[in-house]
């Protein structure tokens, strides 16, 4: 799994066989700022684009094969044991609206370095069906992590954030709130140069700006009800240069998008999962201490904990999602939820790229 984060790949090696995953090996391989720049620029039109998106489609296929072999060694398992790589691939638009989402990273030629059947393009069945192509984590979530008895929400906070919805009795639903890590991160990166915010002790430090606060939370993707899902298409560095007065101090506007991004999450908890009594985060946000504090204080009536919690870490969930999908994919069995997506009806996910 490699995210809107733009920071790397998440790769690991799950044993699907028993109805808990067991997760046999991780892997996390970076991205350099070249790869993240360039394909940064891919999110926008350019020149000689359609080139630059299957050369760097390929640079990401062998990096993903790359990040395959040291999971193989780490298990002592060999490729032959492997029954599918599941692989997202990088989106450089998600564009549902006109029909379609963009991943690239060759998975003929992954399949090709690694000798390893390859599940990918798990979004546009999906979106052809009438979807978002998004989220697609929640039916995995409802495979594996809701109770019975008890109102769960999970929330991958990536560089955008997005819920499950497991209340007992009823059907699980899910959707993006809005940015996660990906404002913040690219604020951090232009005024300190630093790639992301550590444990959010740079927002802790300055203060929330009211003004710029309601002007962000004025975007009308906030009121849409769902299904919705969203990406860099949207919420962008230019789009919060549009809502900035020019005269703001940087320290202040990290403290209000940490606040953007606390706000409309539990906006969507209040509105969507009323009753929830227990919230699991996962991604990246997870380990953002300002963060979790500040969730816990805007969600009184819940508890704040991560997937580790449930068993499953929260690092690599969604890399492990994928491997689940690409499950699915190989048994012919539908893997998105409409009710989710707002498809017109189940759906098997994914191409498949098989080897002899």
């Amino acid at each position: 799994m490699s995210g809107t984060s733009l920071d790397g790949i998440d790769a690991v090696l799950v044993d699907l066989s028993q109805p808990k995953p067991q997760q046999l090996a991780k892997f996390y391989l970076p991205f350099d700022d070249a790869l993240k720049n360039a394909l940064l620029a891919l999110h926008l039109p350019g020149h000689n684009e359609l080139h630059q998106a299957q050369v760097i489609g390929n640079q990401l296929a062998r990096m993903y094969a790359a990040a395959v072999a040291p999971l193989l060694v780490e298990a002592k398992s060999s490729k032959q044991e492997v029954k599918a790589v599941g692989c997202h691939g990088q989106t450089i638009r998600h564009c549902p609206e006109h029909g379609y989402s963009l991943q690239i990273g060759n998975a003929a030629l992954l399949a090709e370095l690694t000798g390893i059947t390859v599940v990918s393009d798990f979004r546009s069945r999906d979106i052809a069906a009438g979807g978002q192509g998004a989220p697609l984590v929640p039916a995995f979530h409802d495979h594996v992590l809701r109770h019975p008895d008890i109102h769960r929400v999970i929330v991958n906070i990536g560089g955008i954030s997005n819920l499950t919805d497991l209340a007992p009795g009823k059907p699980t639903t899910g959707f993006d709130c809005g940015p996660g890590n990906l404002l913040m991160d690219a604020w951090c990166m232009q005024h300190l140069g630093k790639p992301y915010d550590d444990n959010g002790a740079w927002a802790a430090s300055g203060k929330v700006l009211p003004a710029l606060l309601e002007r962000l939370l004025a975007e009308p993707y906030f009121s849409l009800p769902p299904p919705k899902s969203s990406g860099r298409d949207l919420f962008n560095i230019d789009w919060l240069q549009k809502k900035l007065q020019g005269n703001e101090a940087a320290i202040n506007v990290q403290a209000t998008l940490l606040e953007l991004t606390c706000r409309s999450i539990a906006l969507a908890i209040q509105t969507y999962c009323p009753g929830a009594t227990e919230i699991y985060l996962c991604g990246g946000g997870a380990h953002n201490q300002t963060m979790h504090n500040r969730l816990a204080a805007l969600l009184p009536g819940c508890s704040i904990k991560t997937t580790d919690t449930l068993g499953v870490d929260g690092d690599y969930l969604e890399a492990i999602a994928f491997a689940w999908l690409a499950q699915q994919a190989l048994h012919g069995k539908p893997a998105n939820l409409p009710q989710v997506t707002g498809a017109k009806h189940p759906c098997i996910l994914g191409a498949i790229y098989r080897n002899l």
